[in-house]
């Protein structure tokens, strides 16, 4: 069993590293980063809920909590478990929601840096639409999966709300101009689904940290008045290939011409240690997914 414990991790700020769980299901690799990891159990006992997803085993109850049980061979369309007795449940908590994924083994924790996780191509990525980043380790490589992507097919409550939106009511927010680093597509589109309606119709995207930090370093070197005309709020995430949203932020915040931009992290990673850690490298705001009317609410603070 291996004993999830956040190392210090957690309070180095914007040092562009994470530590993945290293976990096996049929013949290959994944990992999950240890921040979305509360513990690893022995499988229990599982009570079936009638006319459930079919990817959801059932229900367990863990400490006075019931939490569904993903079971990740079907999500990927692998072959079930050949040794039972090796399986093991990861508990996690995404979108504060909490999920035990049912995996066939755990191997290690790693410490890497985010500029070895590169974003899979069509080519490589195939069926698997859950896979966002292929790790690159002397050893193996591994495939990260996006997590959220597979909770939110499960279930598409627990992903952004267009029609929470549409509660606020329209408000002139067009001609302001939003920079958004994501590296999730489907969250990509959920965003840029839900701020139009709100009434942002000005949108950059950038899959990840370090495209978007090229773009704003380019922009600072043209000078400050470039960098108004262009970008009025940035929006990132923390979990990113290449650059994550933390280090992305530092480096926002320590260029002398881009440090005024306000950046609100936007992220299902913002628990009280993330959260303090996201004041340190000098994030404006922080909003946990996927709560958009808050992001919103909090964008139109900064911008008018």
């Amino acid at each position: 069993m291996i004993d999830i414990k956040h190392s210090n991790i957690l309070l180095e700020s914007g040092t562009n590293e994470l530590e993945i769980v290293m976990f096996s299901v049929g013949s290959s690799t994944f990992g999950i980063n240890v921040l979305k990891v509360r513990e690893i159990i022995n499988p229990m006992l599982i009570t079936a809920t009638p006319n459930g997803h079919e990817h959801v085993e059932g229900i367990i109850h863990l400490r006075q909590e019931v939490i569904p049980v993903v079971n990740l061979a079907k999500v990927l369309k692998l072959p079930e478990s050949k040794n039972p007795v090796q399986d093991k449940f990861i508990i996690s908590e995404l979108n504060q929601t909490k999920v035990a994924f049912h995996v066939h083994g755990v191997s290690r924790i790693h410490r890497i840096s985010w500029e070895q996780i590169e974003k899979p191509s069509e080519l490589s990525q195939g069926s698997l639409s859950a896979m966002i980043g292929i790790v690159k380790m002397d050893e193996l490589m591994a495939l990260l999966l996006d997590f959220e992507k597979i909770v939110v097919d499960i279930n598409p409550e627990s992903g952004l709300s267009i029609d929470q939106v549409k509660a606020l009511g329209l408000r002139q927010r067009s001609t302001k101009r939003i920079l958004i680093a994501e590296d999730s597509a489907i969250l990509r589109k959920l965003l840029h689904d839900t701020l139009a309606e709100a009434g942002y119709e000005s949108l950059q995207f950038f899959e990840n940290g370090k495209s978007a930090w090229e773009y704003l370093e380019f922009l600072a070197e043209e000078g400050i008045d470039e960098v108004n005309r262009r970008i009025d709020v940035i929006i990132t995430d923390i979990e990113m290939p290449q650059m994550d949203g933390h280090h992305l932020t530092v480096k926002i915040k320590e260029n002398q011409v881009l440090s005024h931009i306000p950046v609100l992290i936007f992220s299902s990673l913002i628990t009280n240690d993330l959260f303090h850690k996201g004041e340190r490298v000098g994030a404006d705001a922080q909003i946990s997914k996927p709560e958009i009317v808050k992001l919103v609410e909090t964008i139109d603070q900064f911008v008018n």
